[in-house]
């Protein structure tokens, strides 16, 4: 299955991130290695959100993820949550489903 972890991210995200990014980015990579993140990153134009990929049976990596995230603990994000995401189409969808 898949999961996305959906960050709102604070106004001021972009001037503070610097002094978190290279554990969080540490972070999500681990969880990629680990097989739990299939993509990640945050949203442009505004850089309001950020939306992560996750894939495993349950949410429970992604809620892992972000309650160890340094841009959660440290305010950068407002607010989080996940959201199952039922993928039917392409080469990675959890839940193929073709046309008859």
């Amino acid at each position: 299955m898949h999961f996305l972890l959906i960050y709102d991210l604070a106004p001021d995200y972009l001037e503070r991130r610097g002094a978190f990014r290279n554990v969080h980015l540490k972070l999500a990579w681990d969880a990629q290695q680990r097989g739990e993140i299939v993509i990640a990153g945050a949203l442009a134009d505004p850089a309001d959100k950020a939306v992560l990929l996750f894939s495993g049976e349950s949410s429970d990596a992604a809620e892992r993820f972000a309650r160890a995230d340094p841009y959660v603990v440290n305010g950068l994000v407002t607010q989080w949550h996940v959201r199952p995401w039922i993928t039917v189409v392409g080469q990675d969808a959890s839940t193929p489903v073709r046309p008859e």
